[in-house]
């Protein structure tokens, strides 16, 4: 049974430390003269003319939250789908409150208008 936690915690070893792995060589190997083209705002790309703040509608957000929310339902509902028949009644009635749950929070996003497409 301790090798299975030997396992996970060289995996979370692993998570921790290789993060920290890039920052530290961009650390020795940065650039000590930067030129003016390394420190111009667009370093690729074309310089742009006129405004360059552009307001998006959050619309468009709450739509694809919305889009998040429900996908991420179906990977609840899959396993239990699967396992439907095993675990009885009192899942049944847990996943009749999750759907609800999840339909009401529709219903509101529906009537503050989240779902409108313009």
């Amino acid at each position: 049974m301790l090798q299975d936690y030997g396992a996970i915690a060289l995996l979370m070893a692993v998570a921790l430390i290789f993060p920290f792995i890039p920052l530290f060589v961009s650390a020795y190997i940065q650039t000590k003269k930067p030129t003016t083209e390394k420190l111009s705002t667009y370093e690729c790309g074309v310089d742009t003319i006129g405004k360059t703040w552009v307001q998006f509608k959050t619309s468009y957000f709450l739509y694809a939250l919305v889009f998040v929310v429900f996908d991420i339902e179906t990977v609840f509902l899959y396993p239990w789908a699967v396992k439907f028949q095993v675990m009885g009644t009192f899942a049944f009635v847990e996943m009749l409150i999750f759907v609800a749950i999840l339909v009401l929070g529709l219903c509101y996003a529906w009537r503050k208008g989240a779902l409108e497409w313009q």
